[in-house]
């Protein structure tokens, strides 16, 4: 069987004539070589040139980087400090950055008050104007200061100059001065409500309360008449 088959093999080969079959196979080995060709330049630029590479695409998102984007804002402090005027800071900026900017509190600078009525660790918002009084100053002349139109405009928030603490003559309650007992003591705040009024402190009118989702519009209504922000 094995040396029928080698003969067979052997008269094949014999009878094999490459010029006949490179003639009647002429289109299909063409085609084939021509494959092989562009295989191996496409191999060659895949190695050396990189063009079929992809390129890398960095999506951007706008509005990240707009939410991460610090905002400025531009706040005045008068009174008893070292350089007191207009100031720029940064929009999460607190009232010890604005401290630290006008050079501390100057000698004249009634300290006992500052440590009582101005919340050095409450966020500044734009346009507010602090006044730090001074030792020589009396409750009264404070109160004018904090209410001159020829010196500010009577919506920018200062920091309150009441005898009591928070409270006003009125009897009305200072959410930018008035302890946690006293915030408490006003209907529908408790002690959640209570503890969001001082950590979103200072407030340039009362509906800042509900403006920045501190209080709903409903217990803001019942509360809306004994408080101020002066």
């Amino acid at each position: 069987m094995a040396l029928s088959k080698k003969k067979s093999f052997l008269s094949f080969i014999k009878a094999f004539k490459p010029e006949k079959f490179l003639d009647s196979n002429k289109i299909p080995i063409l085609i084939a070589l021509f494959g092989l060709i562009l295989l191996g330049f496409g191999m060659f630029l895949y190695k050396n040139t990189g063009l079929f590479e992809n390129d890398t695409i960095e999506i951007v998102d706008s509005s990240k980087e707009s939410a991460n984007a610090v905002s400025e804002i531009i706040v005045e402090i008068a009174g008893s400090v070292e350089k007191p005027g207009v100031y720029k800071l940064k929009g999460n900026s607190r009232i010890e950055d604005l401290m630290v900017s006008c050079g501390g509190l100057s000698a004249e600078a009634d300290r006992d008050w500052v440590s009582k009525y101005v919340n050095r660790a409450a966020k500044l918002t734009d346009g507010q104007k602090i006044y730090i009084r001074s030792v020589d100053e009396n409750q009264q002349n404070i109160s004018d200061k904090q209410t001159d139109t020829l010196s500010a405009k009577n919506e920018e928030v200062y920091q309150s100059a009441s005898t009591v603490l928070g409270v006003t003559e009125e009897g009305l309650t200072n959410i930018n001065t008035a302890t946690f007992t006293q915030l408490d003591a006003l209907p529908g705040i408790g002690q959640v409500y209570g503890q969001k009024i001082i950590e979103q402190r200072p407030y340039s009118n009362t509906e800042d309360l509900v403006n920045r989702g501190v209080l709903p519009k409903s217990t803001y209504e019942k509360i809306k008449d004994k408080i101020t922000v002066y």
